[in-house]
């Protein structure tokens, strides 16, 4: 199922996870750094890597912003790869360096993290710790 903005407003969440009028849209594949966490860059100095990439997918969504449904998560929302102009905006997450491949439940952006951790884009220039630790740590 393909979901469209053109049918309602778009709002970023954080790195990976957007509004579509009401309905929240999890992006299929990725882990981005939650909106408050800190990484470090590679002279060990602390910055605001979680709000970097909240800023790097609110650059890239725009109105021609298209979804397809993949399943739905245990939190009822939508799991989804959505594109901008034909291009697959998880995989940009990923290569990018703002996000990870979530490798639990999919294998289709790992490519694309080893393209980013080697040229050490975004989270990959330093330290961080990895979003689902993050969080499980923070419960």
């Amino acid at each position: 199922m393909f979901l469209q903005p053109a049918q309602a407003q778009v709002k970023v969440i954080d790195g990976d996870s957007i509004f579509i009028g009401k309905r929240e849209i999890r992006l299929s594949g990725i882990d981005a750094p939650e909106y408050k966490q800190l990484c470090y860059n590679a002279a060990g100095k602390a910055y605001p890597c979680g709000e970097l990439a909240f800023r790097a997918l609110k650059k890239m969504v725009d109105d021609s912003l298209e979804c397809r449904s993949v399943t739905t998560d245990r939190y009822k929302r939508e799991v989804a790869v959505c594109y901008v102009g034909g291009e697959d905006i998880n995989r940009k997450m990923v290569s990018e360096g703002w996000a990870v491949a979530y490798t639990r439940y999919s294998d289709d952006y790992a490519p694309a993290e080893k393209e980013a951790q080697r040229a050490k884009r975004g989270i990959w220039q330093g330290r961080f710790m990895k979003p689902e630790l993050y969080r499980a740590l923070k419960r």
